[in-house]
């Protein structure tokens, strides 16, 4: 009887240690777990968090390291090479309306106190702004007004990064520039994961974690969907041709990736580029002149007359004769700013449209079929 008594106590302290690991889901030098980004590793240290964005022009190197110090703390001593980055980040300009509306998401839309290129911010909160002038306008972002940079005095810029790129006279007045290189993730949840490093820059950790597994549920269930009907696979062809170019999403791309989870056959499924593929109209009449339906994006065309107008050849085209023609118009259906983070979104959009004989509770938000 004694030895039982002794031997509940130093269980109950096991399970007490054990509980309190599995509460602890950020502990020093643990590194976070990303399940789908490739471009971006994220590592809790004592006293900081260090963030890794690997180069996507060449994945041999690093295109930046970023020292995430809470700016309520001292800085650590010997703090490993990197930007330093004082969070949550409190006054922030913003070059593009993808993560102006993400930090709407995670509830910090008030750190955006500047934007770039604000005539496409359609967010009602940065237009507000702009006309009261909490938001200032920093012009172009090719080049932006450094008198009006330095006015606002961000703690941070956040850019998308292209190759081999300079920023010019931003770099030098030693601001922290965030190089978001997320639209270059492989897949739509890889892209959509980098909500987490968002999450760390804003003090929204948890929040960020929340709505990722969310997405991840949503997205899923979506494709569980997919391979659980006997679906038809519609034959799907994406954009239209402009001034003689056509440009498609490469095989390999995340949205390639879209179509194959939402049950489409995509005519460049075996092409292995992870970006667009820049073709003319004969070179896709012959990959793709049987597809069944036709996803493009632009704001004048809403009729088969426009379409046909914009390029006669295009009745050629298998959707075109049929009127399975769906066109987003991304002046003002915000598809740019909204399914970068919530890819379950247009997954669905996607399912509703291939497999329109399923009852499903969705409405369309990007795309309509396009009028005769």
């Amino acid at each position: 009887m004694m030895m039982r008594h002794k031997i509940l106590p130093f269980l109950a302290l096991v399970m007490l240690v054990a509980l309190c690991a599995c509460r602890n889901t950020s502990q020093p030098n643990e590194r976070v777990g990303l399940d789908e980004a490739k471009l971006i590793s994220i590592e809790n240290k004592e006293g900081y968090t260090k963030v890794e964005i690997t180069n996507p022009w060449d994945t041999t190197t690093l295109l930046h390291t970023y020292i995430l110090v809470p700016r309520d703390n001292e800085l650590p001593k010997d703090l490993p090479e990197g930007t330093v980055v004082r969070t949550p980040v409190q006054n922030v300009l913003v070059y593009s309306s993808v993560h102006s509306s993400v930090m709407g998401e995670l509830g910090a839309s008030g750190a955006v106190k500047g934007v770039c290129d604000a005539q496409y911010f359609n967010d009602e909160m940065i237009s507000k702004g702009l006309a009261d002038g909490t938001i200032i306008d920093c012009g172009n972002s090719m080049q932006p007004t450094i008198e009006k940079v330095i006015q606002m005095n961000p703690d941070a810029i956040l850019l998308s990064p292209y190759q081999k790129a300079d920023y010019g006279k931003i770099k030098d007045l030693k601001i922290p520039i965030i190089e978001c290189a997320d639209y270059m993730e492989f897949t739509p949840l890889g892209r959509a994961e980098w909500i987490k490093f968002y999450g760390e820059l804003l003090g929204k950790r948890d929040l960020a974690d929340k709505i990722y597994n969310k997405v991840v549920a949503d997205y899923n269930n979506v494709k569980e969907m997919v391979s659980s009907k006997k679906l038809g696979k519609p034959v799907v062809l994406t954009e239209n041709v402009i001034s003689g170019i056509w440009n498609v999403p490469g095989g390999q791309s995340y949205m390639a990736q879209f179509i194959k989870d939402a049950g489409g056959d995509y005519p460049w499924a075996d092409d292995k580029n992870t970006g667009s593929l820049t073709l003319d109209f004969n070179q896709v009449l012959v990959k793709a002149q049987n597809a069944d339906i036709w996803l493009l994006k632009s704001p004048a065309i809403r009729t088969l007359a426009d379409l046909k107008a914009s390029y006669s050849l295009n009745e050629k085209i298998k959707a075109y004769q049929t009127g399975n023609v769906y066109v987003c118009d991304t002046n003002t259906s915000h598809f740019f700013d909204r399914f970068p983070f919530h890819p379950e979104v247009l997954l669905m959009e996607y399912f509703k449209i291939f497999h329109p004989g399923q009852e499903i509770d969705y409405e369309l938000q990007f795309f309509n079929r396009i009028e005769q």
